[in-house]
């Protein structure tokens, strides 16, 4: 039998060691993989389930600080209460304000209404209009649900966590990761800088090309967003022509020619 001296010296007697109650491990990467695993495995198996029956899903993304009475989170309620009407799945991420607008909305017009919350150390409550709920562990897990199975894209003004979800999207069709999927803006008087800023810099610098502004549209218009996401699911997803179209019907003058 080894002396104590040399047992506590061998990986066996630490891992097998009850006396000391370690507890390092649930704080080194392997452990952690296994937690990323899990997420995955319980994120995916949730959703695979939901939209079992499903073809047409619409993620959709806004700010959590939007009260009832502002004129977005109306406009959101609207546009999910129109996609509900043409069968469209509706998935936020299932907190407040916008998320709750749409998952509302989507309520009211008779579909799925799906929410994908995140565990934040101040936490944030689901909101009481989903069918399935599921709270992340992870951000890129929650984020790679929106964009496995989201067949569109609709963004309401928000803040670091909406445009961190804009640019997720835009990113992974525009590097061929995802589909072409439509992803459109709402509100012109939110998003009008981020937009000229998108021509008159990213394009102008050659960062992006005029094609790259095509992957994105504008609209102030709650029936437009339900219109183009049919279209898309028709092969003709066009938006008219998006941004870059809208921004050479403007001009460069005339900012006020923007919709809205």
């Amino acid at each position: 039998m080894p002396s104590e001296h040399s047992a506590r010296h061998t990986p066996d007697f630490d891992f097998l060691d009850r006396t000391r109650q370690r507890t390092a491990f649930l704080n080194e990467d392997p452990w952690r993989v296994l937690r990323i695993q899990s997420d995955l495995i319980q994120s995916m198996e949730t959703m695979a389930r939901a939209l079992a029956d499903w073809d047409r899903v619409v993620a959709v993304f806004g700010s959590s600080r939007m009260r009832e009475e502002d004129r977005y989170y109306q406009s959101a309620r609207e546009t999910c209460r129109l996609l509900a009407e043409r069968r469209f799945a509706i998935v936020t991420g299932g907190g407040p304000g916008i998320m709750a607008a749409a998952n509302r909305g989507a309520r009211e017009g008779g579909t799925l209404s799906i929410g994908l919350n995140i565990h934040l150390p101040i936490g944030q409550d689901f909101n009481p209009y989903l069918d399935v709920a599921y709270e992340c562990r992870y951000f890129f897990v929650r984020k790679m649900m929106f964009a496995k199975y989201a067949h569109g894209f609709v963004i309401f003004p928000g803040g670091f966590g909406t445009l961190d979800e804009l640019f997720e999207s835009l990113t992974l069709i525009q590097t061929g990761r995802l589909a072409n999927f439509p992803v459109i803006l709402f509100g012109s008087d939110y998003w009008r800088p981020f937009v000229h800023w998108l021509r008159d810099k990213v394009l102008s610098e050659g960062c992006i090309d005029e094609g790259d502004l095509r992957l994105l549209a504008l609209t102030d218009e709650p029936a437009t967003v339900a219109d183009w996401m049919e279209e898309c699911e028709e092969d003709r997803c066009y938006m008219n022509g998006g941004l870059a179209e809208l921004l050479k019907q403007t001009g460069r003058e005339d900012e006020d020619l923007l919709p809205g």
